[in-house]
C-alpha cells in the first residue's frame, strides 16, 4: 500500500522538527528515505508550494516522491486530486491529521492515519527499537542519498521553505 504524506502537516507533528526552519523539508525527506527503504514501501510526500517564483515540482528519490504542489493550489488539494486520479483509492493510505482532509480522502475510499500516529511509526522503524541501532543502510538507501547529495547537480537538491 503505497503511503500519501501531507508534507507540513507531518513536520509539525515531528519531535526536532520546526515548520519555521528553512531546512525542515529537506529533513523530512532525509528520514522517508530511510524509512521507505527499511519497511519496503513506496512513500510520496506532498508540501504546499514555496516562493512565487518557484514552480511546482516533482522529485524521486528511490521510493520516496517528493511533490510540490503549484502556485495557487495547495498540498490538501493536490493529495486530493491523486486520490480521485488513483485507479484504486483503496490502495493509499493518507497521513494527515487535518481533518477536512482526512474526511474527503476517506470518502473516496482512501485509508488514513494520523500524523502523529505515523511520526510515531517512523520512530519505531528507524531507530525506537534496540536491535536496530546499527542496521546498515540499503543499496536504496545508499542509491537515494547518492542522488540527494550529487554534487553540481540541481537533480539531488531539494528547495526548501514553504
Amino acid at each position: 500500500m503505497p503511503i500519501l504524506i501531507d508534507g507540513h502537516n507531518l513536520i509539525a507533528r515531528l519531535p526536532g522538527f520546526s515548520l519555521q526552519d528553512p531546512d525542515d523539508e529537506k529533513q523530512l525527506i532525509r528520514l522517508l528515505i530511510s524509512y521507505a527503504a527499511r519497511v519496503g514501501k513506496k512513500v510520496t510526500v506532498v508540501f504546499d508550494p514555496g516562493e512565487a517564483f518557484m514552480l511546482s515540482e516533482t522529485r524521486r528519490y528511490a521510493n520516496v516522491e517528493v511533490v510540490f504542489a503549484p502556485q495557487g493550489s495547495t498540498a490538501d488539494a493536490a493529495i486530493v486530486r491523486r486520490v480521485q486520479r488513483s485507479h484504486n483509492p483503496g490502495e493509499w493510505l493518507v497521513i494527515t491529521s487535518d481533518q477536512k482532509l482526512a474526511g474527503q480522502v476517506a470518502g473516496m475510499g482512501a485509508r488514513t492515519r494520523s500524523a502523529d500516529a505515523f511520526a510515531r511509526d517512523l520512530d519505531i522503524a528507524l531507530d525506537g527499537t534496540a536491535e536496530r541501532t546499527d542496521v546498515p543502510l540499503s543499496a536504496d538507501e545508499v542509491e537515494a542519498w547518492l542522488q540527494l547529495f550529487k554534487k553540481g547537480s540541481s537533480h539531488g537538491q531539494v528547495r526548501s521553505g514553504p
